[in-house]
């Protein structure tokens, strides 16, 4: 009789995996990023909902075109979306202006700041103990590498709240990163190409405040491959 009712269940959920009713997983969205220094696509994740809806409805809208990556640091990351860097002047302090609202900080152990991590600004504890997410303002990870030992040594020092998988680890080691953001900055999304880019981007010179001295100004799209 038991081995009658679970062919019975067995041949249920067959049938029911290819008619299609089964739950499908949803598909990422898609960014594109073109630069002077070429194109960046990013995917979005779909587990950090209001982040991903939000950064849509800027691109659609058209927010971050003509805005620049306003804060540089090699080995460190590129970030974006200040709505204040549409035609700001050469040497402008940049980087506290957004859309005037925030996003609720949304952490996820499973998405850490591996080189290419797309992730939300904001501003420090001290004025913003909730860690909550910049509106509009963004940077992607470039990183770089940290053995398993100087990780370790890295969370014991900063007394971070962090437990990496044998995978994480091995992320770190091979593709780099900026672990000290962990748990600490809204990752939401990642760069599937366009590496390159980010490289050429982060090698630029700088000035005050860490910003480029010749402007790197972005576009975004939606895109669906």
């Amino acid at each position: 009789m038991t081995k009658k009712i679970f062919s019975i269940i067995l041949i249920f959920i067959t049938l029911f995996t290819i008619s299609g009713l089964a739950p499908k997983k949803k598909k990422q969205t898609k960014v594109l990023i073109s630069t002077p220094y070429g194109d960046i696509k990013l995917v979005l994740y779909n587990e950090t909902p209001k982040h991903r809806d939000n950064f849509i409805k800027l691109v659609e809208k058209g927010f971050y075109d003509s805005t620049l990556f306003h804060r540089v640091i090699q080995t460190f990351m590129i970030q974006g979306g200040d709505p204040d860097s549409k035609n700001a002047k050469k040497g402008a302090m940049l980087g506290n202006s957004g859309p005037g609202y925030t996003i609720p900080a949304k952490f996820d152990a499973n998405f850490i700041h591996k080189r290419g991590a797309l992730a939300a600004a904001r501003q420090p504890d001290h004025v913003n103990p909730n860690k909550e997410s910049s509106g509009s303002q963004f940077y992607i990870v470039q990183g770089r590498k940290f053995t398993k030992k100087e990780l370790d040594q890295f969370i014991k020092d900063r007394n971070l709240q962090v437990t990496y998988t044998e995978e994480q680890y091995k992320m770190y080691e091979t593709e780099g990163g900026t672990p000290q953001l962990d748990m600490l900055y809204t990752v939401f999304g990642e760069v599937i190409e366009g590496f390159d880019v980010i490289d050429k981007i982060a090698a630029v010179n700088t000035g005050r405040a860490n910003r480029p001295k010749e402007d790197v100004a972005m576009t975004m799209k939606i895109v669906k491959k």
